[in-house]
């Protein structure tokens, strides 16, 4: 066994969902996605946290997932703790990202329990920005870039 386990971290920003509205109804969604997996549930919790956000917590036999919901920032922080050495938690989360529609995610992927090598510990992250969101970024830099260039040319 060269780990124990494997733990994600996602951050989906700028969220387009109404999910947000009822906590219980979010719950709900997850417990259900999570059965979807076969992922039998051993208990969950959740709660609207004092600075407006909503908090769930699932238990289950092989790990545990975390999601804390913050409805004014459209913004979600999820993670998957899995206890099995060739666990797949992409996989548990793709249907959540679906969920909340964030236009851009960044996820983190940890070997928990690695008893390798210092350089096998370095966590894998990766970012993806969807479609439209790259398209207007990009539309901003070749805007600043020609303005740049113009102000470049009259300074000459």
């Amino acid at each position: 066994m060269s780990i124990i386990a494997r733990h994600i971290t996602v951050d989906m920003y700028k969220c387009k969902t109404a999910c947000f509205d009822d906590m219980y109804a979010l719950q709900a969604t997850i417990k259900t996605l999570l059965q979807e997996s076969n992922i039998e549930i051993l208990s969950f919790a959740s709660q609207m946290m004092p600075d407006d956000h909503i908090a769930i917590a699932l238990l289950f036999e092989e790990g545990h997932i975390t999601v804390h919901a913050f409805p004014d920032l459209q913004y979600v922080s999820a993670d998957a703790f899995l206890c099995e050495e060739d666990a797949a938690p992409e996989q548990v989360f793709s249907s959540i990202k679906k969920l909340f529609k964030p236009e851009k995610t960044k996820t983190t992927i940890l070997k928990r329990g690695d008893f390798g090598t210092n350089t096998d510990m370095k966590p894998k992250t990766k970012t993806k920005v969807a479609p439209l969101r790259r398209i207007h970024n990009t539309g901003s830099k070749v805007v600043k870039m020609l303005t740049k260039s113009k102000n470049d040319t009259k300074n000459k």
